[in-house]
């Protein structure tokens, strides 16, 4: 999915960010791997702690305090700040619970939710992922590739 994202980024002259909490860098990683993503990818952002979605993207805390930090709000303005931020044509971004600790009743281990900023509209969608904690973020970002091709093969 990688290489069919960075080509195409490269055929459109576009670039792209990531903003990542519980997957750590593993999308811009996946990004990396592909020979000419450096036409398209100069920088990313692990926002790993509440503050530094605020102070890195420009992450609302009232937003976070309204619909917690594993929310569908939260990775809207995740995406949206990131692209922003980094002056980007697309921006992905994840935040979520991989567990095995951390999960609630209304927010299990295994919440991702994503949001894919691309012509100044945010997608986003919440999803339950199974298995360990690598498990679990490598679903997130295989889902979050697919949404980010989604997203710039459709408009």
């Amino acid at each position: 999915m990688e290489e069919k994202i960075v080509r195409f980024l490269n055929e459109h002259n576009m670039t792209i960010t990531t903003v990542e909490s519980c997957t750590g860098g593993l999308i811009a990683a996946r990004l990396v791997n592909v020979s000419g993503a450096s036409n398209v990818f100069s920088e990313g952002y692990v926002t790993y702690s509440e503050n530094a979605k605020a102070k890195m993207v420009g992450v609302n805390p009232e937003t976070i305090e309204k619909y917690n930090v594993v929310s569908e709000e939260v990775a809207y303005e995740m995406a949206s700040g990131g692209a922003k931020t980094a002056n980007a044509d697309v921006a992905v971004s994840v935040t979520g619970v991989a567990g095995p600790l951390g999960g609630t009743k209304e927010i299990p281990v295994g919440t991702v939710c994503i949001g894919v900023y691309y012509k100044n509209k945010v997608t986003t969608g919440k999803f339950l992922f199974n298995g360990d904690r690598l498990q679990v973020r490598n679903q997130a970002v295989d889902k979050a590739l697919e949404m980010v091709w989604n997203e710039i093969n459709s408009r």
